[in-house]
């Protein structure tokens, strides 16, 4: 079974995410770090039972010799929210079970955090990034458990797809959260609706 994990915000630059974000709803981003295996760096917001990342290329870091995650590598434009992630407990069961192209299990680290994610070849995540990344955390330690409670709260995600028969397919029977809404689209688009204490705020 899959559970929702957390967001991600995509940025040319980090700072511009976190500006971005911040703006929006209200509150300060806390924690992040690099990941050195991807070249890239983040910092994060927790909503509670998942969180928000942003995350960009490091511009410090040698360039990786792979594709980076969230095809990051093809990001242009203004930061957003370009992708979700999901996590279970047994990663090369749902690997299996997943569309072609979903990724190899990769063994990752930051700081006390350890985990492994699906990662494609190339960077690209089915349904043109549409697909979740699927990620099995080791252990205990969990960003959003580390996070300060904001009190913000995610109350829906929507993801549109011109395929989206075939993405509520894939994923059917593997996850049951009614935050996360599948839907008809031209274009590929992901819209998330945070509940803060001044209303509702979309990240998009």
């Amino acid at each position: 079974m899959l559970r929702l994990d957390h967001l991600a915000i995509v940025a040319g630059r980090l700072e511009d995410g976190v500006a971005a974000v911040e703006s929006l709803l209200g509150v300060p981003m806390a924690g992040g770090g690099k990941h050195p295996l991807m070249a890239t760096h983040n910092r994060l917001l927790g909503l509670g039972d998942l969180y928000l990342e942003v995350i960009a290329i490091d511009p410090e870091a040698p360039a990786p010799t792979r594709p980076r995650w969230f095809d990051m590598d093809s990001f242009r434009g203004p930061p957003r929210l370009s992708n979700w992630v999901a996590a279970c407990d047994d990663l090369a069961a749902e690997v299996a079970q997943g569309p072609q192209g979903i990724g190899t299990p990769i063994a990752l680290q930051r700081g006390d955090y350890r985990w492994q994610m699906a990662v494609p070849e190339d960077g690209r995540l089915p349904f043109d990034g549409a697909c979740p990344a699927l990620i099995r955390w080791e252990g205990t330690a969990h960003p959003a458990r580390a996070l300060p409670d904001t009190g913000l709260r995610l109350s829906r995600l929507e993801i549109a797809h011109p395929q989206s028969a075939a993405l509520r397919k894939a994923l059917a029977g593997r996850l049951q959260d009614p935050r996360v809404v599948i839907l008809d689209g031209p274009v590929v688009a992901l819209r998330a609706t945070i509940d803060t204490p001044e209303g509702p705020r979309e990240l998009c």
